[in-house]
């Protein structure tokens, strides 16, 4: 096993992106709070789960690093935990690179890149980076067909229903383009955790390789 491999599977540096991961999770929703407030008011309530996508996304991957240190036994488990570690790899690939090339694409028509922006930048592009690091730690490719269907019914949802994130009012003319690149972003993300994803490692082989408590 490499030395970064061995960084990255200690449990203090697993449990610093824990605590990292869920404090986003919870800052993201709160960031959210007045799209949610909105959809609620105005569009039906199974509709609001489709609206906070990237703190989904950190949500995803934070349960699927405490199922690395606290892995469920049983077939059942094993498929719940293949299938969120699946979700949190392509929708963190995802919504990182969406949300960093929406905030460019944006500033690039005119609008204001504020400090909020520039740290909203450090942050998605932090939730794309550690999702490929820890894809290969993951055992995620026979649930990768359901994450993408999952994803794919987001975007459709988001775009047929018109609950995506809301951007920049410089992107308002470019709907169609931002719908199109989503939905290639989803098919991009799914083929990055198809790649930098373990081909098949059963849960046991990672406490063999010093996740044991």
């Amino acid at each position: 096993m490499s030395v970064v491999d061995k960084l990255f599977k200690h449990r203090g540096i697993i449990w610093l992106l824990i605590i990292v991961n869920f404090l986003g999770t919870i800052y993201g929703y709160i960031w959210y709070g007045n799209q949610l407030a909105f959809t609620a008011e105005n569009y039906p309530v199974w509709l609001l789960p489709f609206v906070p996508d990237s703190p989904t996304a950190s949500l995803f991957f934070t349960i699927a690093l405490l199922l690395m240190l606290y892995p469920p036994k049983g077939l059942k488990g094993t498929l719940v935990r293949e299938l969120i570690e699946a979700l949190a790899v392509v929708t963190s690939v995802k919504y990182g690179i969406w949300a960093v090339s929406m905030i460019f694409a944006g500033g690039y028509q005119g609008d204001t890149v504020s400090w909020q922006d520039w740290m909203l930048v450090v942050s998605h592009t932090g939730m794309a980076v550690e999702a490929l690091i820890y894809a290969r730690f993951f055992s995620f490719r026979r649930m990768l067909p359901l994450a993408v269907l999952w994803t794919l019914a987001n975007d459709m949802v988001d775009y047929s229903v018109g609950i995506y994130p809301w951007l920049p009012s410089e992107l308002d003319d470019d709907i169609l383009k931002v719908q199109n690149f989503t939905i290639l972003l989803t098919l991009l993300s799914a083929a990055a955790a198809w790649v930098f994803g373990s081909k098949a490692r059963a849960a046991h082989t990672l406490q063999r390789a010093g996740m044991r408590r």
